[in-house]
């Protein structure tokens, strides 16, 4: 069964960390090439697990070596990203070099956030953004970072599950509609996330 939370005793010390961290992020990048998908020519979809927040966790904490008083704070912010066995979650992110085309760009992409889908089938399963805070400014700005939830029922878990099942990531925002099949070696691996 995946691991739903990261506690306090998960955590490595610093000093035992620093020895492991380059094998560590190595091995982790090989497991997050099957967690991403592009959707369109600016949106890339990452999606996290138990594995990738703990990294995260452990980095954050590493870099900025805040000690203990860090801790709490840390896994605050990562927690709510590890999927709960009937979701996935993901980080998408808008990337996009040239800083002034990314300001106008995402100045007409106000609430990107909540048209994010999966479709198996004639299922469709709608993303609940992260509630921690709101990713679209007043002036309808979205941000370049967003975080979003995929929850399943039962039967979209099943038909999720399916080897060889067509899965499409999309989004169907007026200024961003765009679709992208799920390559099925990343959707094994994300099955893996409701076992």
């Amino acid at each position: 069964m995946s691991k739903r939370e990261i506690v306090v005793a998960d955590l490595m010390p610093m000093a035992d960390y620093a020895k492991i961290r380059t094998e560590r992020r190595r091995a982790l990048a090989a497991q997050k090439k099957l967690r991403r998908v592009e959707v369109g020519p600016h949106i890339t979809f990452y999606f996290e697990n138990y594995d990738t927040m703990w990294l995260q966790v452990q980095e954050m904490l590493h870099i900025e070596k805040g000690g203990a008083e860090q801790i709490p704070d840390e896994l605050a912010a990562y927690n709510p990203l590890i999927p709960q066995g009937d979701e996935l979650v993901a980080t998408f992110m808008i990337e996009i070099d040239d800083p002034l085309r990314r300001k106008r760009i995402l100045t007409g992409l106000g609430g990107i956030e909540e048209t994010a889908f999966i479709r198996i089938g004639d299922l469709t399963v709608t993303a609940a953004p992260e509630a921690d805070t709101d990713r679209t400014s007043a002036d309808g700005k979205a941000s370049s970072v967003q975080f979003v939830h995929f929850r399943f029922t039962p039967a979209q878990i099943a038909a999720f599950c399916t080897p060889g099942a067509q899965v499409i990531l999309g989004l169907s925002h007026p200024n961003y509609a765009h679709m992208a099949i799920i390559p099925e070696a990343v959707r094994h691996e994300l099955a893996g996330d409701f076992a």
